[in-house]
């Protein structure tokens, strides 16, 4: 073996491991399948769900959501995509964490007819405790539309600070909007409290 060779450093991001399967006290979140193509397009179409996300188009079809599903169940990716279910296992939102440009970021949205009960508050929470149990040393970055307050509490009530202010652009709203960027600290995530 040349010197070379031993000096050279392996520069591939530590991963989270596969997608899990995580049980809350009333929710599944799950890995998602080809099968969840029109609850989907149902709630991607809704333009109050994507006015407060970055980077869905509208109008949102059922082919938008094949083409993603694709390369979600593909199995090559290292990012986390689940699928927010409730007992009866239909797609009700998604809760992610996908690693861009050498950081973790974690992004989700709910159907409009499931907010206000607590769901995301909880598949966040849980999401994020099991992403920290593998990956104990990693920040986790995110942020909101400075126009989602509702996002920015649950946020805040789960230990995610703001460290900034940008314009992102918004494929559904077609312009920039200002957007608070936030992190969560290794180690700064609260138990959530009846959100």
């Amino acid at each position: 073996m040349n010197a070379l060779a031993l000096n050279r450093r392996d520069v591939r991001p530590l991963t989270p491991g596969p997608t899990p399967v995580i049980q809350t006290g009333r929710l599944t979140l799950r890995p998602h399948r080809l099968s969840d193509a029109d609850a989907i397009t149902e709630s991607l179409s809704d333009f109050a769900v994507t006015r407060m996300l970055a980077r869905v188009p509208t109008p949102y079809d059922r082919q938008d959501a094949l083409d993603w599903l694709v390369q979600q169940t593909s199995g090559l990716g290292t990012d986390w995509k689940l699928a927010i279910t409730e007992k009866d296992d239909v797609h009700i939102g998604m809760v992610g964490i996908d690693l861009r440009h050498g950081r973790w970021h974690l992004g989700y949205w709910l159907n409009r007819y499931y907010w206000r009960r607590g769901i995301m508050g909880e598949a966040v929470a849980a999401t994020l405790e099991r992403f920290a149990r593998r990956m104990p040393d990693v920040a986790v970055f995110s942020g909101i539309f400075a126009d989602n307050p509702a996002s920015l509490k649950l946020q805040q009530k789960l230990g995610f600070e703001i460290i900034g202010c940008s314009e992102v652009y918004s494929f559904a709203r077609n312009t920039m909007v200002p957007h608070i960027e936030t992190v969560l600290k290794p180690g700064a995530l609260r138990a959530p409290r009846a959100m």
